[in-house]
């Protein structure tokens, strides 16, 4: 490894044990939206992608794309996420 990659990668991590001390304030920070936390959701009903993706009545790319945060549930589907999540067995009889 040449040096000065070396060089710059020991102060990334003397930053990294910095910021974790609270000595530093990191350059950037995200934040994870678990408001509609729709994998949990379908862990209750204990259903796959593709059956949850069937159920809510939209593709599995579209449930993707929500469990991944790459978008978000929006309308009805947030509305019949919010009752899958708090009443898990109504939605599932309701469905059969």
């Amino acid at each position: 490894m040449r040096k000065e990659l070396f060089d710059e990668l020991l102060e990334s991590v003397k930053q990294a044990v910095a910021i974790e001390r609270g000595e530093m304030k990191p350059s950037r920070s995200f934040t994870v939206n678990r408001k509609n936390d729709v994998a949990a959701v379908r862990a209750k009903l204990g259903l796959s992608q593709n059956k949850f993706a069937a159920l809510l009545g939209i593709s599995p790319a579209t449930l993707k794309n929500w469990e991944q945060g790459r978008r978000r549930p929006a309308g009805a589907a947030k509305v019949l996420l919010r009752v899958a999540s708090r009443h898990p067995r109504l939605v599932l009889e309701a469905a059969a």
